[in-house]
């Protein structure tokens, strides 16, 4: 069955997930942005639930609310003993979908516990796809080849860490839940403070407690970094060529409100072909009469633009006061050009794209503990 016709049924083993991009990448309150895109990517989610004790997550209560999440309450502490409750109600939901949902063809199962090992056996089992979610630090070696696919939050677009990832264990275990009631909450590890990220205006609107809406200005938006992304996207996990309409679905798909008419143009093929024009992407005849196949420009002198800006920036931040923090480069870069997007070229984030100009060593990057930010410095 093709990707795009793939209906998902998500589930989250939310305090694994959210605790362990807390104490393993510092990401506080989980950003479920990142798994929603991926997810989109590869088909349409049908089914959304997370499973914890709520109490002991107040703000990311109302943003997986606000994301179209269903919350499943467990209390994890019933009396003086804590119940693993969560992991067996996450257990039969599924295998429950997985004999009254025929249409459902994958579940994507959110963890790094390897509790959950023969769920995944049991579904690959009744012919259903498994996709695996987990911070890698705090996933066991047990659950990934369990899997078909397995996707590390840390590796996925969009997520920003703000400290050095730590050593994955090799045994997954689930990190102690913060009950304050049982005064037991353990002491948060200090996030060191950097500047906030520039938003995304493509991440799930969810992020600001305080919003009053789901949508962002539609003019503003970056559509071929959006284009350039979901088709990058697209191209690593697809059998085939990229077709426009498969594009097209995968792009509403992260962004329902996506309209080509509020960029000005008549249709999507319009756009495709104006991005075309602009060396964005390529087009070519596909099987099916204005269907056409796209792709991503060989073109390595778009790239080394953008990376030849990266090195004389970080340079000339280097002379004036020191190797920059890679928190506001971004902005450093915009400063000379107002367009930079990195997802102009594939990258999924701007740590992604540095990590790339590091590659062909036209910079320098390295962790420092005392800021708790990578810092560049020119190449020799």
């Amino acid at each position: 069955m093709a990707h795009e016709d793939e209906r998902i049924a998500l589930l989250l083993d939310y305090e694994n997930l959210a605790i362990g991009a807390r104490d393993g990448l510092g990401v506080v309150p989980f950003d479920f942005g990142p798994v929603a895109d991926a997810l989109a990517e590869r088909g349409r989610v049908v089914v959304r639930r997370a499973y914890a004790d709520w109490s002991a997550f107040d703000e990311d209560r109302r943003m997986m609310a606000r994301a179209q999440v269903e919350l499943i309450e467990i209390p994890q502490r019933i009396g003086g003993s804590r119940k693993n409750a969560a992991d067996i109600k996450l257990a039969v939901d599924a295998v429950e979908l997985a004999y009254e949902r025929e249409f459902v063809t994958t579940f994507a199962i959110a963890t790094g516990d390897s509790d959950f090992t023969p769920l995944m056996h049991k579904l690959r089992e009744l012919d259903k796809r498994v996709i695996g979610i987990g911070v890698q630090s705090s996933t066991s070696a047990l659950l990934p080849p369990a899997c078909d696919e397995f996707l590390f939050y840390d590796r996925l677009p969009g997520v920003e860490p703000t400290r050095e990832p730590v050593k994955p264990r090799r045994r997954g275990h689930r990190s102690p839940v913060p009950t304050e009631a049982a005064g037991t909450v353990p002491p948060a590890a200090p996030v060191p403070a950097v500047p906030e990220p520039e938003p995304d205006p493509f991440d799930v609107a969810f992020r600001d407690a305080t919003a009053g809406t789901a949508t962002t200005g539609a003019e503003d938006r970056d559509v071929a970094g959006l284009v350039v992304s979901t088709l990058t996207g697209l191209g690593r996990q697809a059998d085939g060529p990229v077709v426009a309409s498969r594009l097209k679905r995968a792009i509403l798909r992260k962004d329902p409100t996506f309209d080509e008419s509020d960029h000005g143009f008549r249709g999507f093929g319009e756009l495709l072909r104006h991005l075309e024009g602009q060396g964005a992407v390529t087009l070519t005849r596909g099987s099916a009469q204005g269907d056409p196949e796209i792709g991503i420009p060989d073109d390595p002198d778009a790239d080394q633009d953008a990376f030849t800006l990266l090195a004389d920036v970080v340079r000339e931040l280097n002379a004036a006061g020191g190797p920059p923090q890679l928190s506001g480069l971004k902005n450093q870069l915009r400063k000379r050009a107002p367009d930079f997007s990195e997802k102009r070229y594939g990258f999924g984030s701007f740590l992604s794209f540095a990590k790339a100009a590091r590659a062909r060593e036209l910079v320098r990057m390295e962790w420092e503990d005392s800021t708790g930010d990578y810092v560049l410095s020119p190449a020799p």
